[in-house]
């Protein structure tokens, strides 16, 4: 076997033993998938008659607003399982397992790869369960096969991005709490974006915060591909954030698992 034979095989096995974790601790899955259902019912039942009235041209403000904030909770559940990801890349540095894992003869990108993957896999089957609670409580998406396979495609990149941002908080952090907190501004930029109410609704400060900040694009990409709107240049715009923070995120999360080791 080749070395990156033996980096497939050894991430294979990271991989699996990230999936058992979910499935051996399910409650951090389930708080994961729960708070954005939450937020949904919450959005949609309590201010969505109120908030829904304000958008243009709609006759019935509810089911217009659950149509308009499905997007941005899809973005609060990817926050939210980067945000696990964080922590689980702490619980491993503070445990003394990755010291174990450098002292074994298996490849070191493996460890990190291994979670990114296993968290990508959980955020793609925690969207489908938001999603399909939307469907439930009355979302009717228009999107054809290709659009849903381009949602597919910009929710992997973002989640992607997100986790390898998170991989790097993790590892930089000092102990669990300190990873559990550095992540949590990524679940308050869809508020402070185009999730919840559209851009021109607000002041020139928080407008021109919202309409610059990554998640605004891939909020705006999802809703148009879901609506059947015309996307124009956000899809382009999303990518590029998603692969500038990946990159960027990568890199760094590669560079301190190099120079920290396990404690």
């Amino acid at each position: 076997m080749t070395s990156f034979s033996y980096a497939l095989a050894d991430s294979a096995t990271m991989l699996r033993r990230n999936l058992r974790h979910l499935l051996r601790y399910p409650s951090m899955t389930l708080m994961l998938v729960g708070i954005p259902i939450v937020l949904l019912l919450l959005f949609v039942y309590v201010f969505g008659g109120t908030l829904g009235a304000g958008l243009p041209g709609v006759s019935d403000g509810r089911t217009a607003y659950l149509n308009y904030v499905v997007p941005g909770i899809i973005l609060i559940t990817l926050a939210m399982v980067a945000q696990g990801t964080a922590i689980s890349v702490a619980m491993d540095m503070t445990e003394g397992i990755i010291a174990r894992f450098r002292t074994m003869a298996i490849s070191r990108a493996s460890v990190l790869t291994g979670h990114v993957l296993g968290s990508l896999i959980q955020t793609m089957l925690s969207t489908a369960v938001v999603v399909g609670v939307a469907v439930l409580i009355g979302f009717r998406p228009t999107a054809g096969l290709l659009g849903w396979l381009a949602v597919a495609g910009i929710l992997a990149l973002t989640a992607f991005a997100l986790i390898w941002l998170c991989v790097a908080l993790g590892l930089v952090s000092d102990s669990v709490e300190t990873a559990s907190n550095l992540p949590m501004f990524l679940t308050l930029l869809p508020f402070l974006g185009s999730g919840f109410v559209p851009t021109e609704s607000m002041p020139a400060g928080p407008r021109w915060f919202a309409e610059y900040q990554p998640f605004t694009p891939v909020t705006e990409t999802l809703r148009s591909l879901l609506t059947g709107t015309p996307i124009g240049n956000h899809a382009t715009i999303a990518i590029g954030w998603g692969v500038g923070i990946a990159l960027c995120s990568y890199l760094w999360a590669r560079r301190l698992f190099i120079r920290r080791p396990g404690r």
